[in-house]
């Protein structure tokens, strides 16, 4: 969609969590009708000296950044176990809200997207992801002649893609979201690195 917004450093820690928070927030409340959205991390991501620079690159695995088991322990992470226990008992999702944040269009290594539709079960590997203080867990996708890819080529600046991680209900709607950076042959011989942005929240409804 297309997503202005007054940020003129995504590399500045403060101007992200004060002025692209506040965009983002209200961008997931419009987008989705949630009553309330927590915004919990970011990413900045480059493919230019990104490890020098103490920043991350590009994943390149396909994969959903939460399970089934994970979604609902990350909400218990991040509220008072009293709210946390509420809002569990409701729908609740995981939205990552990713962007180009550079002046250029993406030229190199754009995000590629699975349609919901065509991932089975099967097609989700748990793995766990240990930190220092917490092991989080994550899908990785495995390869299926079914899945049907898409992506938004040459992203601008002022558009932003919300990819739903998570979905508590269990109705048929789609509730993961498996995803990769991946090389796209239309690409210029010398593609611009890529720089981007993705800011993760829970919508919880009423």
């Amino acid at each position: 969609m297309n997503h202005d917004t007054k940020v003129r450093d995504f590399y500045d820690e403060d101007e992200v969590k004060t002025a692209y928070y506040a965009e983002v927030e209200a961008l997931v409340k419009r987008e989705t009708g949630a009553s309330k959205v927590v915004i919990f991390d970011h990413t900045v991501r480059t493919a230019d000296r990104a490890v020098e620079r103490g920043l991350r690159t590009p994943v390149r695995s396909v994969h959903n950044d939460y399970t089934e088991k994970s979604g609902p322990q990350r909400v218990r992470d991040l509220l008072p176990a009293d709210e946390a226990e509420v809002r569990l008992k409701k729908r609740y999702a995981e939205y990552n809200v990713w962007r180009n944040i550079a002046a250029d269009p993406v030229e190199m290594a754009p995000l590629g997207f699975v349609d919901s539709e065509s991932i089975a079960p099967r097609d989700l590997a748990v793995c766990d992801l240990v930190y220092s203080d917490r092991t989080g867990e994550i899908y990785q996708g495995v390869y299926s002649p079914d899945h049907r890819w898409y992506y938004f080529p040459k992203m601008r600046r002022n558009e932003a893609a919300l990819i739903k991680c998570f979905d508590s209900l269990k109705d048929g709607r789609a509730r993961f979201s498996l995803h990769s950076a991946f090389e796209d042959p239309t690409s210029p011989a010398n593609p611009k690195p890529r720089q981007s942005i993705e800011v993760r929240a829970f919508a919880f409804f009423d």
